[in-house]
């Protein structure tokens, strides 16, 4: 796999489209969620960009590329995804827009982190 291959996607929206929704065919309901507008979610639209971007890479590996994206990769998102309290908990048939708030956070101790894009200028 040397070099920068070519997508056989044009984006994550054809991926989910032509070949995820496919491959995962599952009840939906109580047990798991899906939202037809995923790409409204913050968390779905990254999780899946990012499972189309390792198909994309793996699937060029003849010999274990779609088991490792499988175990590695589809899975892990897609249950996250799918789950009753996942990112779809309010779309139950429907995209339903409502106010989740962000994960509570206290700002850190001044000097505890340091810009990682700068040399380290701490020397460590």
């Amino acid at each position: 796999m040397d070099g920068e291959q070519e997508l056989f996607y044009p984006h994550v929206a054809a991926f989910v489209e032509d070949r995820l929704i496919y491959l995962y065919t599952r009840r939906i309901g109580q047990q798991y969620v899906w939202c037809p507008e995923w790409f409204r979610h913050a968390e779905a639209l990254s999780r899946l960009d990012s499972i189309w971007r390792a198909w994309e890479h793996l699937r060029l590996d003849p010999a274990t590329g779609m088991s490792v994206w499988w175990r590695d990769h589809a899975d892990p998102h897609m249950m996250a995804l799918l789950d009753p309290d996942g990112p779809f908990a309010a779309c139950r048939g429907q995209h339903t827009d409502y106010p989740i708030p962000p994960l509570p956070v206290e700002e850190p101790p001044a000097g505890l982190f340091f810009d990682q894009r700068q040399p380290n200028v701490r020397g460590i």
